[in-house]
């Protein structure tokens, strides 16, 4: 099944392509060093957006998984979904 990765940080959400190992190591070595600047790539296109990264500062990882496994019935999702 696909997926695509989330990361949070500091409230925001950033949609990111595999494999993210490599990013991760970058962001972990920048908070040891007491703070410094990691580039968070586009999902598909651009030059990503760079993010300062803090000792303290929340960061979340999620890995959520995506497409079209499942019966066409089981996916169907109904309701208001305005307020949310």
């Amino acid at each position: 099944m696909p997926s695509v990765n989330r990361l949070t940080v500091d409230g925001r959400d950033y949609f990111l392509p595999d494999p993210v190992t490599e990013l991760r190591e970058r962001i972990l070595e920048a908070i040891r060093a007491g703070g410094g600047y990691v580039n968070i790539p586009p999902l598909r296109s651009g030059p990503g957006i760079d993010i300062l990264f803090s000792p303290g500062m929340p960061v979340t990882w999620t890995r959520i998984d995506v497409g079209g496994d499942e019966p066409a019935a089981a996916a169907t999702t109904s309701g208001d979904f305005d307020d949310i």
